[in-house]
């Protein structure tokens, strides 16, 4: 199997296990700015592992080559200088035919056997399945914590008490996966209010994930989760309905990929697919960073977070990944009557770029 990992940095890559990705035939899709003294140095970490480097150039380039002149239009899908840039890298895992992707954040340590428990859980018929009535599944609670005195929830798990609710049935059924999220030690993924509340002033606070508790946990059929893209593998086939959003746009921040993972969950139940959390393990430093900037980006998006759900938890149609992605932005647009003004022109941004994605992914299969 030819596994592709699709990383977004501006840095040295030393998180990456480099006997790891050598002993998997891994081939590295960087999503960077173009900056040649860091690729220099990335060649020397990284030597004798394929790779290939997308700055701005290179995209624009590589839209160019597929679109010619109407390349802006469909360019403008990627942001520039946001997270939500690893769509690019999608596109080109899915052109290649890669067997399955891994998107991982640069500040995600991994060891060896990481490539390999990707893989087995999403093309081993293993695992148990979970469901909640409460519609929701904390991914937190699979991790055994340094304080076990509260609950904790991860960013992009909506506030609403309803979705808070522990009341999880366990059944005995495992399966193969559309998508696997692997969780992390060190620091989990929390939100910036999360973090001021337990005295994170650089973006992490003193609760850490020292282990997990199920090795593979698929998520049932009509259960939502918040899914984190810095530990997350999936097979090529769901990139039609997994386009990252564009944020950093109209003052929303950092609900790309629990948005689009909503989004990816609803159509994979749609289309019978199951979606599974668990194993591998990374090890998470988080760069320090102002937690007070991460609460202003995120304020508004943690607003719409609590309509998003329930929007799209509603019938949709289609067979195929790319039909029922539409179906949904079609659903989408006649639900945003329901919102302010404000984030109405923000989803109607968000509806035209997922119709745009499916057009580039026509283009390229």
């Amino acid at each position: 199997m030819k596994p592709y990992i699709v990383i977004a940095s501006i840095h040295p890559l030393l998180n990456l296990n480099r006997k790891e990705l050598v002993n998997n035939s891994v081939k590295l899709i960087i999503i960077d700015e173009g900056e040649q003294s860091i690729r220099n140095e990335n060649d020397k970490i990284l030597k004798d592992i394929e790779k290939s480097y997308y700055g701005p150039v290179e995209r624009k380039n590589w839209f160019k080559e597929r679109f010619g002149q109407s390349y802006e239009k469909y360019a403008s899908v990627i942001p520039e200088r946001a997270h939500a840039e690893t769509s690019f890298g999608f596109l080109v895992a899915y052109e290649e035919d890669a067997d399955f992707v891994i998107e991982l954040d640069d500040d995600v340590f991994i060891n060896e056997g990481f490539i390999d428990e990707h893989k087995n859980n999403l093309f081993e018929e293993t695992g148990e399945t979970v469901y909640s009535k409460s519609k929701w599944y904390n991914t937190i609670d699979l991790l055994i914590l340094n304080d076990s005195s509260l609950r904790y929830f991860p960013r992009g798990h909506p506030y609403s008490p309803e979705t808070r609710i522990e009341d999880y049935i366990w059944i005995n059924k495992g399966g193969k996966c559309v998508l696997n999220m692997g969780h992390w030690l060190g620091d989990p993924d929390f939100d910036a209010l999360t973090i001021l509340y337990h005295s994170g002033m650089n973006g992490k606070c003193e609760i850490k994930s020292m282990g997990i508790k199920k090795k593979k946990v698929i998520v049932e059929k009509g259960v939502f989760f918040a899914i984190c893209s810095m530990n997350t593998s999936f097979i090529p086939k769901i990139v039609p309905a997994f386009y990252q959003l564009y944020m950093n746009y109209m003052g929303i921040d950092r609900f790309d990929d629990i948005w689009s993972g909503i989004f990816l969950k609803r159509i994979a139940d749609h289309l019978g697919d199951n979606v599974c959390i668990g194993k591998p393990l990374a090890f998470h430093n988080k760069r320090p960073r102002n937690t007070f900037n991460d609460l202003k980006k995120e304020l508004n998006g943690m607003i719409l977070n609590e309509w998003i759900w329930k929007a799209i938890d509603d019938d949709i149609s289609g067979k195929s990944y790319s039909d029922a992605y539409l179906s949904l932005a079609d659903l989408l647009e006649l639900k945003i009557k329901e919102l302010n003004n404000d984030f109405v022109n923000f989803m109607k941004m968000q509806i035209r770029n997922m119709r745009l994605w499916v057009e580039i992914i026509d283009k390229i299969s």
